[in-house]
């Protein structure tokens, strides 16, 4: 493995481990806030997410990646001053984006909150407004920092933000709950996010100011010309745009989702509360455990393109053609398992979790809804993983429409399964499947052709499945047999139960991935490499 592959391979692990630490906080912070809230109250705080993440994407999503990708380019030819000059101007723009975006919140909150028909949303948005613009500046921090390969200080942000919500934002839900109900106790949780958020923002000015420093160390390159601003302003853009409007597909169909689903329940005869409970159930509890495996594909897509973007501006084509073929690896090994064994620990992992929140009818449903979409997570980890290797590729369109054909049919889905009593809120998984992949086979066509790549199903599909069905017969043994029925288990019983579950299917997968081929003692970072031997 070259240098440059273990780092590609350190990366993803530091985000990816940050990542999956923020995913557990945010679940377990979760548990208290539904005893704070309430089923009810989970539903209006779920509402108030689609919106948020759908503005926030448009405002911070592409030109972060636009920065990496530019940043990587100019250090790799050694041209510290434009790497500089990118990072300007990509700030003056994106606090512009972020200073629109929160007033837009702020002056259309009702308007949002008609459209969902759940009044009770628009404290919750005005609450949220803020953190639109902190996390907006600290995109163009973190862009700059992910350019030069410095994936620490984009970690730490992101558990800062997770234990700022758990420290700030319990104590202001409990506060709104006493002083106005569902409505000012899920807007107190919001207000709590936007402190976290503004809290990350003053760590990453700190450590922006060293990065800086250590970016005055690179020889700067004679004979360099310097980048006009109007010449960094357009190839940001060109670059930005089509990752933003890419990006933004997933988001607008989840703030879509939160109008339809709802909605479609409720012609299909279900009463208001149930409907949005049932949502709630669907977009916190199942959707969030689902996002916590999902922390190494950002992670990895997040590596891979001012990876891939460094070993073009080399001119080195076998390096990208490996690098690729890393990525996809790394993603199938990772998702395969997520998705086999989230799918059969659903209802153990909601029992425990969230038992006393929701009653056991709401939990069961809840399980079913999350075994369909555990399935979700090795696509979407395809999904980012090509997403990731076409933008640094320069190709950062296509993504963008493959998603699009994919959201496309999700929500034709919706609308026709959601609508079908008995069926309700169960289409949206179904939907969701259909979704990514519909975006992942065209995605992996286009790696292959503009890398240089050439698809291994045995490497890619066949080793990780085998052995991610290995590993979940026996966790499924282990636990129709050994424990049974969670709803008839304690708390300690059903902790040992899923811990046990976990490890031993943990064990066994690696031991099979090593034996197999799946994952080489290549693939590890040094310090496990050695550890092994």
């Amino acid at each position: 493995m070259t240098t440059k592959q273990k780092t590609l391979v350190g990366g993803v692990s530091i985000l990816g481990v940050a990542g999956i630490i923020c995913k557990i906080v945010g679940v377990l912070y979760r548990i208290p806030l539904a005893h704070l809230i309430g089923p009810e109250g989970m539903g209006v705080y779920h509402k108030v997410y689609p919106a948020y993440n759908l503005l926030l994407t448009i405002s911070s999503a592409g030109l972060p990646v636009a920065i990496s990708r530019m940043v990587a380019h100019y250090v790799t030819v050694e041209d510290p001053n434009n790497a500089r000059r990118i990072f300007k101007m990509a700030m003056r723009m994106l606090l512009a984006l972020g200073l629109l975006t929160t007033l837009l919140m702020l002056l259309f909150s009702g308007q949002l909150a008609a459209w969902q028909g759940t009044a009770e949303t628009k404290a919750g948005y005005m609450a949220i407004a803020p953190s639109l613009f902190f996390v907006c500046v600290m995109s163009a921090y973190r862009g700059f920092l992910q350019g030069q390969r410095n994936m620490v200080p984009t970690a730490v942000s992101q558990l800062i933000e997770q234990i700022g919500r758990v420290f700030i934002a319990l104590p202001l839900a409990y506060l709104g709950m006493r002083r106005g109900g569902v409505a000012l106790g899920a807007a107190g949780a919001l207000l709590g996010s936007t402190t976290a958020e503004g809290a990350a923002l003053l760590f990453m000015l700190f450590r922006h100011r060293k990065a800086d420093r250590a970016l005055s160390l690179i020889a700067q390159q004679q004979g360099a010309k310097p980048l006009e601003n109007g010449t960094i302003a357009r190839r940001l853009i060109y670059v930005a745009i089509p990752i933003t409007l890419g990006a933004c597909i997933v988001p607008l169909a989840g703030f879509i989702d939160s109008i339809m689903l709802t909605q479609l329940m409720e012609q299909a005869g279900m009463p208001a509360e149930d409907a949005l409970i049932r949502y709630g159930a669907y977009a916190g509890p199942v959707l969030t455990l689902i996002n916590v495996p999902t922390a190494l594909a950002m992670a990895m897509s997040t590596n891979l393109v001012p990876d891939i973007a460094s070993g073009l501006a080399r001119g080195e084509k076998e390096y990208v053609a490996k690098e690729a073929g890393v990525g996809l690896r790394m993603a199938a090994v990772v998702g395969f398992p997520c998705s086999v064994g989230m799918s059969l620990l659903a209802q153990p992992i909601l029992y425990l979790c969230y038992r006393g929140s929701y009653t056991a009818m709401q939990l069961d449903v809840a399980a079913e809804l999350l075994q369909i979409s555990s399935l979700t997570i090795v696509l979407f980890t395809m999904v980012q993983a090509t997403s990731g290797i076409l933008q640094g590729a320069g190709k950062q369109r296509i993504p963008m429409y493959t998603l699009v054909i994919g959201v496309a049919l999700k929500i034709a889905l919706n609308y026709t399964l959601v609508r079908i009593p008995g069926v309700d809120i169960h289409g949206a998984p179904w939907a969701s499947l259909l979704c990514y992949t519909a975006s992942m086979i065209p995605n992996l066509f286009f790696v292959t052709k503009y890398t240089g790549y050439r698809f291994n199903a045995m490497d890619v599909v066949l080793k990780p499945l085998l052995c991610a069905a290995v590993m979940g017969g026996l966790v499924f043994a282990l636990w129709r047999f050994g424990f049974g029925d969670p709803g008839h288990l304690n708390g300690f019983r059903l902790t040992a139960g899923i811990l046990l579950c976990v490890l031993l299917g943990a064990a066994v997968y690696v031991l099979l991935a090593l034996k197999t081929g799946a994952v080489s003692k290549e693939d590890l970072p040094g310090k496990i490499r050695r550890f092994i031997k």
